[in-house]
């Protein structure tokens, strides 16, 4: 590290690698009458915060999933349950049962700065596991809408899904950081790092 304790982006690659999990989730989704069910698969990423297994992740990752997978850095791969998930914050919890994980350090997003290196590091296009992309804090305290769909929600927004099935869509609101880091589908839940 240099003499004011910030990693180089090597530096900090070598010390989250083991921190940040692949997340691939199975969804049983019901298309009509004619077609019956089928399985959908997802991918994301996930964020460990304890050595016993807790991984913080995207709601939107996890949301609807009848499975849940998680594969460590190393390979091994778990089955995982959801702890809790707030949807309107797009955040959730899930655990494996694995103990001695690397836990991420947390940082106080009151502290970052604009301007500031940062480097994400996630499972793009939920093939690239580990991958790490490096850019600037462009801009703190971003409020962004996003569509959030709740699967398998009986209300939906049409007739058609109160009998078939289907999604409920709505808007919710975001206070985010924007950043120059590139991130694709599958990035979703990973980790945003300064070089503290």
């Amino acid at each position: 590290a240099s003499a004011d304790g910030v990693l180089t982006s090597a530096q900090v690659a070598a010390k989250v690698e083991s921190s940040v999990v692949a997340i691939t989730t199975e969804q049983m989704t019901t298309s009509n009458y004619w077609f019956g069910n089928y399985v959908t698969s997802g991918a994301g990423s996930g964020v460990i915060i304890s050595e016993d297994g807790y991984i913080l992740t995207c709601a939107h990752v996890i949301d609807g999933a009848s499975k849940i997978t998680v594969e460590l850095n190393s390979g091994e791969t778990y089955n995982a349950t959801v702890v809790g998930s707030y949807t309107d914050g797009d955040i959730a919890v899930i655990k494996i049962e694995a103990q001695g994980l690397n836990p991420a350090v947390i940082a106080d997003s009151d502290a970052i700065l604009q301007g500031e290196a940062c480097h994400a590091v996630g499972n793009p296009e939920g093939r690239f596991s580990g991958s790490i992309s490096d850019g600037i804090v462009s801009a703190l305290n971003r409020t962004i809408t996003v569509q959030v769909e709740t699967s398998g929600n009986s209300r939906g927004n049409t007739l058609y899904d109160m009998f078939y099935g289907g999604t409920y869509v709505r808007n919710i609101q975001l206070n985010v950081i924007q950043m120059t880091a590139a991130v694709s589908p599958g990035n979703s839940g990973g980790a945003l790092f300064n070089g503290r």
